[in-house]
């Protein structure tokens, strides 16, 4: 039996392309240094299980106080088990272990599992498709000259999208800062949907903090433009506000997407009758573990259950089950390129072939990571190992 023996985080400056606002919205931004952290959990066999993630995320004291008590000793391959460890943990955490960081661990675990055995995590997971239709998840509006300044620059940009191989498209429309409101978002779907005529499938992730009145005259214009689902109009904390208005669409309503409480807050939305289609994340619900439970949740329900979000984690839930439709792909702007992998990638996870992506092939959740770049930029480290 192989046991976790270390459980480290190495911090390194890479390059980006994009900005975030005040309130959390990515933009496309001239190239500046930032820092990722590497998350790596290795075993007394010497494998080793790798999760990219934010560096306060996984600040020392997480790891100290947290994620390395309960890792430490113990079986790697146990992720059922491990998984409930660190949860317990969040209770008496004060706020200080997130489902992001409990996601980060879970994921590491998931890669060395895959590395152990020589498969890729969505086979081992059970194996259900090989690749997946593709939406384009657009960046929300702008005030960037030739961006998404205007309902125009959206028709523009989801005709590009279309003749990439795009079958869907996704829009982010204004949200704060920007100068937002539901005349504006109507028009940007209107104008897109003219462009790129009824065969290809659009949603819409609209501001998350309109009022029900606001959201369902948005709704109402959605039914007419025969969009194929709408995403987080309002404040998702109130659950029988989503009720309410998916009792008055015929637009397909998909939730939630930042309500806390991993799989079980799923569950109360699909019991209140909230959402006609169930939405979760890996990194933002807790790990690969609990996304698999929300996919069943939703399968028992006959509802679809789309993964929200990009990545190896998202592919290997998505290639595991067969219970939604896309992969989420982006975020993507006019001036942004997704296609070139950063500097700490030798290659991307994601590219898009025929309108599809196909799944990794390679052992563990398939992340290309360029180890030499990230320990040449190591900027500092934290960890704990068993005595």
């Amino acid at each position: 039996m192989a046991v976790v023996e270390s459980v480290e985080v190495t911090v390194f400056t890479t390059v980006t392309r994009s900005v975030v606002d005040g309130h959390g919205h990515r933009h496309p931004g001239p190239p500046r240094e930032v820092q990722e952290a590497l998350f790596t959990v290795t075993d007394s066999d010497g494998v080793t299980g790798h999760c990219l993630t934010q560096p306060d995320t996984v600040r020392e004291t997480v790891i100290r106080n947290h994620i390395g008590p309960a890792l430490l000793g113990q079986d790697s391959l146990e992720r059922e088990r491990l998984w409930h460890r660190i949860a317990h943990r969040q209770r008496g955490a004060q706020g200080n272990l997130s489902d992001r960081a409990l996601s980060t661990a879970d994921q590491a675990l998931w890669d060395l599992a895959g590395r152990t055995v020589g498969l890729p995590v969505w086979k081992l997971l059970g194996g259900a498709r090989s690749e997946v239709p593709a939406y384009a998840s657009t960046m929300c509006g702008d005030d960037i000259p030739g961006g998404l300044a205007t309902p125009e620059d959206y028709a523009a940009f989801a005709k590009d999208l279309v003749s990439r191989g795009y079958r869907a498209i996704k829009l982010h429309t204004w949200m704060p800062p920007m100068p937002y409101g539901v005349a504006r978002d109507i028009a940007a779907c209107a104008a897109v949907r003219e462009a790129v005529g009824p065969d290809v499938a659009l949603m819409l992730d609209s501001n998350h903090w309109y009022s029900r009145s606001e959201a369902l005259t948005l709704g109402r214009a959605l039914d007419g433009l025969g969009f194929a689902w709408y995403e987080e109009p309002m404040e998702e904390a109130s659950v029988q506000s989503y009720r309410w208005l998916a009792d008055q669409l015929s637009t397909p309503i998909l939730g939630p997407e930042t309500s806390w409480g991993k799989h079980m807050a799923r569950a109360e939305w699909v019991a209140a009758g909230a959402c006609d289609i169930l939405r979760v994340g890996v990194v933002g619900s807790g790990g690969v573990i609990p996304a698999l439970k929300a996919v069943h949740l939703a399968e028992s329900f006959g509802m679809e259950c789309e993964i929200h979000g990009n990545g190896s984690g998202a592919l290997a839930v998505i290639g595991a089950t067969t219970c939604g439709h896309w992969y989420e792909r982006g975020l993507l702007h006019p001036h942004s390129d997704y296609d070139t992998a950063p500097p700490h990638l030798r290659s991307i996870v994601d590219p898009l072939t025929g309108g599809n992506v196909r799944m990794p092939t390679a052992p563990g959740l398939g992340d290309d990571l360029d180890h030499d770049y990230i320990a040449a930029h190591a900027v500092a480290s934290w960890g704990t190992r068993s005595q």
